[in-house]
């Protein structure tokens, strides 16, 4: 504390804020009373941003890529650039309408959305954040593969879970024609009936015996 203000060392982000000064001063018509408002903002260049980009996609889907740091101040910007070029900022005019953009950039929040995805967003993709203090930063780039639905691939496989459950059944029907299950049956029962005489032999014995 200064006879006149404060002085602040090492000042952190956590110093921003909004401080008021009061001025008391006694005269003649009693005490006086005045103050000042100062607000504060603590510039803070921004760190490497986390993003989020999914390896692969399905085409048609939605897809949404995300970037975001929180340590710049004021708030960072973000930017997307696919293998190493800028993406435009749709705003439906201009060289944005030309290129016939399919996603939705917002520079504010860092996402990058792409409602109905297509092959020709496959790609190598990095996010780069600023706020006009210091450096900028970048993530890491990321690879996004699309890829169309492979509708003969899964045909294939329900074809093949039919015939493989159709050879079970004649496999089935055929053991039962054949009499596998009925053999079966009647070797359990003679096997239970002969157990049952030798016990019957057996209980007959011992009562002669006594």
């Amino acid at each position: 504390m200064l006879n006149t203000g404060i002085h602040i060392r090492n000042v952190t982000r956590k110093d921003s804020g909004t401080y008021r000064c009061e001025i008391s001063a006694k005269s003649e018509h009693g005490q006086h009373l005045r103050e000042a408002t100062i607000m504060l903002t603590v510039l803070v260049a921004p760190t490497i941003p986390k993003c989020e980009v999914p390896s692969s996609a399905m085409t048609g889907t939605v897809v949404e890529l995300s970037c975001k740091e929180t340590e710049g101040s004021p708030p960072s910007e973000y930017q997307w650039y696919k293998n190493g070029v800028a993406l435009l900022e749709k705003t439906g005019t201009g060289g944005a309408r030309a290129a016939n953009i399919t996603y939705t950039m917002n520079k504010k929040s860092g996402t990058l959305l792409f409602n109905t995805v297509t092959k020709n967003d496959t790609g190598e993709y990095f996010c780069e954040a600023s706020n006009g203090i210091g450096l900028s930063q970048k993530c890491s780039v990321k690879r996004m593969q699309v890829d169309d639905l492979n509708v003969s691939g899964i045909i294939a496989a329900v074809v093949f879970v039919a015939l493989v459950m159709a050879l079970c059944g004649l496999g089935v029907f055929y053991a039962q024609k054949k009499g596998y299950f009925t053999k079966e049956s009647s070797s359990q029962k003679s096997n239970y009936e002969s157990t049952s005489e030798k016990a019957s032999i057996l209980h007959s014995v011992v009562c002669l015996k006594f």
